[in-house]
């Protein structure tokens, strides 16, 4: 396999600083070309497009369910080791939580946008940070980190992924200053209203509000077949608008931690991403007061819905497929 580390070190002191400083780092060359072929190979037959026919994209955005898992340690070795050093080891890591899924996100943009136009970062409007399963705590072990595979060759204005850096900060005090815990939405479970309540004002004041974030600090994830994106769970980011219409094709694996972070070591033996988020509530050596002070417990978002539908329609199109295939092998050859 590309890249085989045996879970040695791979992060350069660089890319280090830079997860520090900004909390993301880009690894790559995780996997080949060929493997991501393989993996993607069904995928427009899923979709019910033509990569080659744009006139069947009728679709801008299609976050795709899952119908099968890949391991990570054996298909991207160098990204698995990445993600156990930012996590303190192998051995903090969920065993549940050790794969890829083929849920594609797949960003095709509109046939009304072209490259000549401006890609205004702070007008998007789908910034949030991960995590829809679950109530969020500052410790939670669910979405420890945010990893962004490259299935698709990501240019400029081509959809890639926006980041906000410095909205990591605030998103990490909003969850210290609630214990009780807050819905994937960011309302605090002691709200009435929380139970109904899905939307992103909390995460559009941030992206849309210069004091709040600086413009340097937004950043597009662009890159080549194979490169991985490894972001602090608390990342800032949206979809965006793919002004060039290059095919974008991306996934949003999370991994998840056996324990909750965290957030005060005796031994000051802290992770990469337990100290990223220590440094930016300015409490660098640990908050041993804090503690959760409600349940965990998990969260059904209304998207699971559309999926169960979206795979039913994408398993039809796999067995017609699969049908005609089957009828082609059993016609005769014709003289």
């Amino acid at each position: 396999m590309p890249g085989a580390t045996d879970n040695a070190l791979v992060l350069s002191d660089a890319q280090k600083e830079h997860f520090m400083k900004y909390g993301f780092v880009k690894v790559e060359g995780c996997f080949t070309r060929a493997q991501a072929d393989e993996f993607t190979s069904k995928l427009w037959v899923r979709l019910g497009m033509s990569p080659t026919d744009k006139s069947t994209w009728h679709t801008e955005r299609t976050n795709m369910p899952s119908h099968g898992n890949i391991l990570v340690s054996d298909f991207a070795p160098k990204a698995w080791a990445a993600i156990c050093e930012l996590l303190g080891g192998e051995e903090r890591i969920s065993e549940t939580m050790r794969t890829w899924s083929d849920g594609f996100i797949v960003n095709l943009g509109k046939e009304e946008y072209n490259s000549d136009q401006d890609l205004n970062y702070r007008e998007l409007d789908g910034w949030h940070n991960d995590g829809d399963f679950f109530v969020h705590f500052l410790d939670s072990p669910e979405q420890a980190l945010l990893v962004i595979p490259l299935w698709s060759d990501i240019d400029s204005k081509a959809g890639g992924t926006v980041i906000c850096a410095d909205g990591i900060k605030p998103i990490a005090q909003h969850l210290y200053d609630h214990p009780e815990g807050v819905t994937p939405w960011m309302r605090s479970v002691d709200d009435p209203s929380h139970a109904d309540y899905e939307g992103r004002e909390f995460w559009l004041d941030l992206a849309q509000d210069p004091s709040k974030t600086r413009d340097e600090s937004f950043y597009e994830a662009t890159g080549k077949v194979g490169d991985v994106f490894l972001l602090h769970p608390f990342m800032l980011h949206t979809a965006s608008k793919n002004l060039s219409r290059q095919i974008r094709v991306i996934t949003n694996p999370p991994v998840s931690l056996k324990e909750p972070f965290r957030y005060y070591r005796q031994d000051g033996n802290y992770s990469m991403v337990e100290q990223k988020t220590l440094n930016d509530l300015g409490e660098l050596e640990g908050v041993p007061g804090w503690h959760i002070t409600q349940p965990r417990r998990g969260w059904i978002p209304r998207r699971v819905k559309r999926m169960e539908e979206m795979k039913k329609q994408e398993l039809e199109r796999l067995n017609s497929l699969n049908s005609l295939n089957s009828l082609k092998k059993d016609q005769p050859v014709q003289p």
